[in-house]
């Protein structure tokens, strides 16, 4: 197991911490409803160095960038930022990540940390561009400051204005008394905010700093079981359970960032699949008793006949209600769709949603 430079602080903290994703990572603080609220409706800082950061440069970088993921990154332009995924050769995803343009022939890709190997295994192999690689993983720590009150309890720390950095925007630049880091608009919460990027040799200062700064907006450390959950109030996936080698970037409902307007790894494929229709659709579901689903746990139909599997649940925090993420059949993907999981041999109804869960 890794640890993340900020390792002991969390200790000192009191943080559970656990293995995830090959790293020692801050799981629990306070505890999960505590810390979801206080980035809901505040501010909190999550730990998340575990990431991995490639840089990819010269001339063939984006050729490469092109190939390898479906979005279209031509689109890009420098400060911007990019949601995409690596699709594989047999229909599946190798990883979701996120593109930055940082120069005129320079691209990072952050990627999960659990593929780190696996992705630059990947992409190395594409690499018949002659684009420049670098793996900057080991060397670059990564802060979540989210929550609605992220910018106002922030901007004493550096000159940017950090209002004005639209959604998926970035700006490198001074913060907490270091040159060069990026400040990114883009967060897996959806109550705004900022990630931070920085060297590993300079996170503990800039942690201190933060929350010296956020002192007064009663900001706290968050860990990553609270993550799991604003993450699924807002739909977003999770690689290794809504997606993954096996699922395709249209049964996920991830077609807005398959753009065939280029070839890629697979495309052909996908644009098959996108003009005939899938067999099985990723939906969100609200249960309509009070129950919690579990990855796993199986989805049937009103007559009992298994028609897919859950594949995120939780019970809200913010709704008070069990929500989850999970694969059915077409035919029963439709929003209002009556559903059923199965909990403990009991069949509890649910109901197809449209995403966001939670609406501010």
């Amino acid at each position: 197991m890794k640890d993340t430079a900020l390792k002991h602080i969390h200790e000192q903290l009191g943080a559970k911490i656990l293995p995830f994703a090959g790293f020692n990572m801050p799981i629990l603080y306070q505890g999960v409803n505590v810390e979801h609220e206080t980035v809901r409706n505040g501010v909190g800082v999550f730990d998340v160095s575990h990431m991995g950061e490639f840089l990819l440069s010269g001339p063939g970088a984006l050729p490469l960038i092109q190939k390898v993921t479906s979005n279209d990154a031509s689109t890009l332009t420098i400060g911007r930022a990019q949601y995409s995924c690596l699709p594989n050769n047999d229909g599946g995803i190798v990883d979701d990540l996120i593109v930055y343009r940082m120069a005129e022939e320079e691209y990072l890709l952050v990627v999960n940390a659990s593929n780190i190997d696996k992705d630059w295994a990947w992409i190395s192999a594409h690499n018949d561009t002659g684009a420049v690689m670098q793996n900057l993983s080991d060397d670059y720590a990564l802060l979540a400051i989210q929550g609605p009150k992220a910018v106002e309890a922030m901007q004493s720390l550096t000159s940017v204005d950090l209002a004005s950095i639209a959604y998926y925007h970035f700006v490198v630049g001074h913060f907490a008394g270091f040159d060069d880091v990026i400040i990114s608009a883009t967060g897996y919460t959806g109550s705004g905010g900022f990630e931070i990027y920085c060297k590993n040799n300079q996170v503990e200062a800039i942690w201190n700093r933060v929350f010296e700064a956020g002192k007064d907006f009663g900001i706290q450390p968050i860990g990553l079981a609270a993550r799991d959950t604003l993450r699924l109030e807002m739909g977003f996936c999770l690689y290794g359970n809504d997606i993954d080698d096996t699922t395709s970037p249209m049964e996920a409902g991830l077609g807005w960032i398959t753009k065939f307007a280029k070839d890629f790894v697979n495309s052909e494929a996908l644009k098959a699949q996108k003009e005939n229709g899938v067999s099985r659709k990723l939906v969100a579901f609200e249960m309509l008793e009070r129950a919690v689903p579990r990855q796993d746990y199986e989805i049937v139909d009103a007559a009992g006949h298994v028609i897919g599997k859950v594949t995120s649940g939780t019970m809200s925090p913010s709704m008070n209600k069990g929500i989850g993420l999970g694969y059915v059949t077409t035919a029963h993907s439709a929003l209002e769709s009556n559903i059923y999981i199965r909990i403990r041999k009991n069949d509890v109804p649910a109901q197809v949603v449209k995403l966001p869960f939670y609406k501010k």
